[in-house]
């Protein structure tokens, strides 16, 4: 293999396996990714501009059954923490995301053993029925498949049910790294990688929009890293026609901060800023077919993120008025709407106000700044 033809074929838009994609990650220069990254961001978005969004990351439920070991947000069944939202508490939530000028809730939780399709229909409707012009970005596919198991039903069927209840679009969240080998050390309770991709293509056959992820740096291999990049690709190949299938796709490194997986010292966080500036432009190059990838300023900081706005980055994601899951690992970062806005122009850019479909909307007049804890956030 040779760097310099891998990264020709990458210009062309060309697929790159799993092995190729390994070759040039150890070998390319990061200046020589850069520039590949950047340029078919160019092909994707011949423009300036870097899309943001304004969305509140609510939790369903803490509780979970998943066990896995690099969460520190869940809660076992009957645990005195334990918690379900309930509809007042989702009202305040949903209130506060309106004043500060957004209209999308990212709605997750636990694998309840006793929450299934009626609750999240019954909980869907009610909230579009309080909130018509609500966008629901909500659950994943990990959360799917422990609907579809308790039910008994199709992954399918499943998401049929909840489409028609008001789900607007499924994130890919719990993708974590698709390699069972890996998913069975981190996080076995969730589903494999197989199930997590057939999720997917039953999103993609309903007509919901979807997103990708991948969380690296822990115990996986440069191998799994890409070879995760080569099935998302693949399942965005085989998406029917008309529909926007993976509008996105998401990298951030493992968070360790009093994780299982770091107390029993079999993984931490040792991925550099340059090591997520050559993956997000890896990213680029292994998905030719996916739109838009976005920088993960929440884990990796806003100096970092703002680099790989010229890896090939295109979306610097959401001001995050809460977050509970990758914060209690050790996130720490916050933006303002204004915060945001301020660090793409100082990257060079043109900020857009966007909605989860990547459309642009315009900015609210009067949106309220979100207001800063100074003793357990950091603004950089």
């Amino acid at each position: 293999m040779n760097v310099q033809n891998l990264l020709k074929r990458a210009l062309d838009r060309e697929f790159l396996n799993a092995e190729e994609g390994v070759y040039l990650f150890e070998n390319a220069k990061t200046s020589e990714l850069m520039f590949v990254g950047n340029a078919l961001r160019q092909y994707h978005q011949p423009n300036n501009i870097v899309s943001w969004i304004i969305d509140r990351n609510t939790n369903t439920t803490n509780v979970c059954i998943a066990n896995c070991k690099f969460c520190n947000f869940y809660r076992r069944p009957g645990h005195e923490e334990s918690y379900i939202t309930d509809i007042e508490t989702y009202k305040t939530k949903i209130d506060e995301l309106f004043e500060y000028g957004g209209e999308q809730l990212l709605l997750q939780g636990g694998h309840h053993p006793d929450l299934g399709l009626k609750y999240y229909c019954d909980t869907f409707r009610e909230l579009k029925s309080l909130y018509p012009t609500l966008k629901l970005h909500a659950l994943g596919p990990p959360e799917i498949a422990h609907i579809s198991k308790l039910e008994g039903m199709s992954h399918f069927d499943v998401l049929s049910a909840l489409k028609e209840s008001g789900l607007d679009s499924l994130p890919g969240a719990g993708a974590e790294i698709l390699n069972d080998r890996v998913r069975r050390l981190i996080s076995k309770g969730k589903c494999g990688g197989a199930e997590w991709l057939d999720v997917m293509r039953a999103a993609h056959q309903v007509g919901l929009t979807t997103s990708a992820t991948m969380m690296f740096g822990h115990i996986e291999t440069n191998y799994e890293r890409m070879e995760h990049l080569v099935w998302l690709r693949e399942v965005q190949e085989e998406k029917p026609e008309g529909a926007k299938g993976f509008l996105a796709f998401i990298p951030w490194p493992f968070m360790d901060e009093d994780t299982i997986l770091k107390r029993l010292k079999r993984a931490r966080n040792s991925c550099t800023g340059d090591e997520y500036v050559r993956m997000i432009a890896m990213s680029r190059i292994m998905l030719p077919n996916v739109v838009n990838i976005q920088a993960s300023w929440l884990t990796v900081g806003k100096k970092i993120a703002q680099v790989c706005l010229h890896a090939g980055a295109n979306d610097f994601g959401s001001i995050m008025i809460e977050e509970n899951v990758v914060s209690a690992a050790g996130a720490a970062f916050r933006f303002t709407a204004q915060g945001i806005q301020d660090a793409i122009k100082e990257a060079g850019f043109e900020p857009k106000l966007r909605n989860q479909e990547y459309e642009y909307r315009k900015v609210p007049e009067h949106i309220k700044q979100q207001e800063l804890d100074k003793e357990n956030m950091i603004v950089d």
